[in-house]
């Protein structure tokens, strides 16, 4: 292998190893849901529409996890055990969660205390 393609390989990697560790940290709410499921539902309805155009959710991008299909992908402090369980995950572990869902009104005061528990975000974020 010449030189150059050398440090293309080695550029490409680091530019991979950057990525892959920006996306490790990075905080995100990961929503666990079930088929059928009509407090899922519910929260689809009265906020699913609109979280993606908050600021919550520029500070915790919405991941859904469908427990009948999928793994949860991070490390939880205990298993999911009722839908829809929000989990608030910074560094690909849980800093806390909301189970269940009841109305907006608590949903969002429950998930503004969890931010709250978050380090201060980046500038511009």
């Amino acid at each position: 292998m010449t030189e150059k393609p050398r440090s293309l390989v080695a550029v490409l990697m680091a530019v991979l190893v950057v990525l892959l560790g920006a996306q490790a940290s990075a905080s995100e709410l990961v929503m666990f849901e079930r088929d059928g499921c009509p407090w899922c539902q519910r929260w689809n309805k009265d906020i699913g529409t609109i979280y993606d155009q908050t600021q919550e959710a520029r500070r915790l991008p919405l991941r859904r996890v469908n427990l009948d299909r999928q793994r949860p992908g991070v490390t939880l402090k205990e298993p999911v055990r009722y839908t829809p369980t929000f989990v608030v995950v910074d560094g690909g572990a849980e800093v806390g969660r909301i189970t269940g869902y009841i109305s907006d009104d608590s949903f969002w005061g429950l998930l503004g205390a969890l931010i709250g528990k978050l380090s201060p975000a980046p500038h511009g974020t």
